[in-house]
């Protein structure tokens, strides 16, 4: 077994099949092979991508528990990420992928396509625009992002989206701490509950990485979000 499966196996308990596997061998090749005509990712090793990609995405399961039968959308998914991922892990999870450039989107479509995931879709929008309409607003039991933005603009973007009941899920690094007090005012507004940090450890890597959760407590109010580039340029503080 490869190293990154051994290790999900034995710290979060995720036995992958030899069919999961196979799609995980199917996604890295891809990737790569995207990777070499178009710039998806900074990571281009194998190593990098079983770690800093698959284990990292693999992560959320941890907070999120099992989704199967469950909707997930992943806004700014880039070329997938954590997604795909967390769909070959839970085939019956509803999924939608968003993300504003066309390039990546179409990775992520043809992803798709190859590895068969059924119930799944990939947007090229943009999070505000989702947020304020019907078929996306409040429609999904969690919305997670990563590496997109500070996590009061993250809020804006993603509990919008979110029933009351579900969550919110960040994936960040060292600042998670001091994020998720700037985010305090944003999520009250918003309708969140109390943000729930959990630290991950990945092999090989130093640097501290939490999940930051966030519960959906109540409907978010009208007129959130606000119009495009809005919350990224006057962050709720």
């Amino acid at each position: 077994m490869e190293k990154w499966l051994l290790f999900a196996k034995e710290h979060w308990g995720i036995d992958l099949s030899a069919a999961q596997q196979a799609m995980f061998a199917v996604y890295e090749s891809e990737l790569m092979l995207w990777n070499e005509k178009m710039n998806l990712t900074a990571v281009r090793d194998t190593e990098g991508i079983r770690i800093k990609h698959f284990l990292d995405s693999l992560t959320c399961a941890q907070v999120l528990g099992d989704m199967n039968g469950r909707a997930l959308i992943d806004i700014g998914t880039g070329a997938g990420f954590p997604g795909i991922p967390l769909k070959i892990l839970f085939p019956e999870m509803r999924l939608v992928l968003v993300d504003s450039v066309g390039k990546k989107v179409d990775f992520c479509r043809h992803m798709l396509e190859k590895l068969c995931l059924q119930d799944s879709l990939a947007l090229q929008a943009r999070a505000e625009d989702l947020g304020l309409a019907e078929a996306h607003r409040e429609r999904y039991d969690a919305a997670v992002a990563r590496a997109v933005a500070g996590l009061p603009v993250l809020c804006e973007y993603l509990l919008p989206l979110v029933r009351p009941g579900g969550c919110i899920l960040a994936q960040k690094g060292e600042s998670a701490p001091d994020e998720a007090a700037q985010a305090e005012k944003a999520i009250r507004i918003l309708g969140g509950g109390p943000a729930a940090l959990t630290p991950v450890d990945l092999p090989g890597l130093e640097d501290r990485r939490y999940l930051i959760r966030i519960p959906k407590d109540r409907p978010t109010p009208p007129g959130f979000p606000r119009r495009t580039g809005v919350p990224s340029r006057m962050p709720i503080l």
